[in-house]
């Protein structure tokens, strides 16, 4: 769709017949002579007259338009590419800014300078280049949610956004149940185009009370929203595949058992270093490349800088043609 033709101040219009001011004759263009016939043909002189004038008429002209503001309105335009709507709820608690090793490497945390908010930020960005397609909105969570971006196809604002999280440390709570419920409301309203997913990134789990649960099950359902969680398992953190019992002692794995009853599909990967953390993003992004349709806001275009640049080069040529007539006059 072509978007339609406006201007910012369209009362400047009512100016425009004073453009037409430099048709008008002076008193003195006129010359007294005793016998007009024995005067030359002066076809340069009457030519270089036109065309002042006419130049003149579109300097005001363009001056006038101009000011009046031109452009192209506001519009939506539909795109279609290959690729997916990610939500990335990255976990900024506390237990984030310790270093990221192995299971059984506890002597490296004194020389491992690498957090798991620094590689769960660096790999984030690295991901988001390499899939320039998607379209990303980004909520961060400790304590409560944050939403940082609504989402967005301009990969610039995503990558400002997930570099920032690098400012300050997190609390040292974290309530996913929340930040779950934050990051679904992100889509509701939304028509839905395409694959949807949630990518959470944390290095906890949460016990959610039952309202919770529910409310998380049948968001998910109804905006068909795929749950891919990347979990950072260092030092002491269990496993989710570790058979535990059910009292709920391990809250990463009850998480995981809650997540793998929902009736969406679901995905976790299990990253233990830097190296790990980063094949798992790798397979999240090989998981879903679907056609993906949305509509790209396309903001107002100003095109009053080309009606001041035809005024400012008919100005030009008024100079010329002036310094040509004084010129044929000596």
């Amino acid at each position: 769709m072509t978007p339609a033709f406006d201007f910012v101040h369209p009362w400047v219009l009512a100016l425009l017949p004073l453009a037409l001011l430099p048709l008008l004759r002076r008193r003195g263009d006129t010359l007294p002579f005793a016998h007009a016939a024995w005067l030359p043909p002066q076809r340069i002189g009457r030519a270089l007259g036109l065309s002042w004038r006419g130049l003149a008429v579109l300097a005001l002209a363009g001056i006038i338009v101009g000011l009046a503001g031109p452009g192209r309105a506001q519009t939506q335009l539909a795109r279609t590419g290959h690729g997916m709507e990610i939500l990335i709820l990255l976990d900024r608690s506390g237990s984030m800014n310790s270093a990221i090793v192995a299971q059984g490497e506890q002597a490296a945390l004194r020389t491992q300078g690498n957090t798991k908010a620094d590689a769960a930020r660096e790999l984030l960005m690295r991901f988001v280049e390499q899939r320039p397609d998607d379209r990303y909105a980004f909520v961060m969570f400790s304590t409560s949610p944050l939403r940082v971006l609504p989402f967005t196809e301009r990969k610039q604002a995503i990558l400002a956004g997930i570099a920032a999280t690098g400012i300050g440390r997190g609390l040292m709570n974290t309530d996913i149940g929340r930040a779950m419920l934050a990051a679904i409301g992100e889509f509701d309203g939304r028509p839905y185009s395409g694959s949807r997913i949630i990518m959470l990134v944390s290095d906890g789990g949460a016990q959610l009370d039952a309202g919770t649960r529910k409310r998380i099950e049948t968001g998910l359902a109804r905006n068909r929203i795929a749950l891919y969680w990347i979990y950072l398992r260092t030092g002491n953190s269990p496993s989710l595949h570790t058979e535990a019992p059910d009292d709920g002692s391990a809250q990463e794995i009850a998480l995981h058992r809650f997540f793998q009853g929902l009736g969406t599909p679901y995905r976790a990967y299990e990253a233990e270093d830097a190296s790990a953390m980063a094949a798992a993003i790798a397979a999240v992004g090989r998981q879903q490349n679907l056609p993906l349709t949305f509509m790209e806001r396309v903001p107002r275009k100003d095109d009053s800088r080309h009606f001041f640049g035809a005024a400012l080069v008919c100005c030009g040529l008024l100079l010329c043609c002036r310094g040509l007539q004084l010129r044929s006059w000596t």
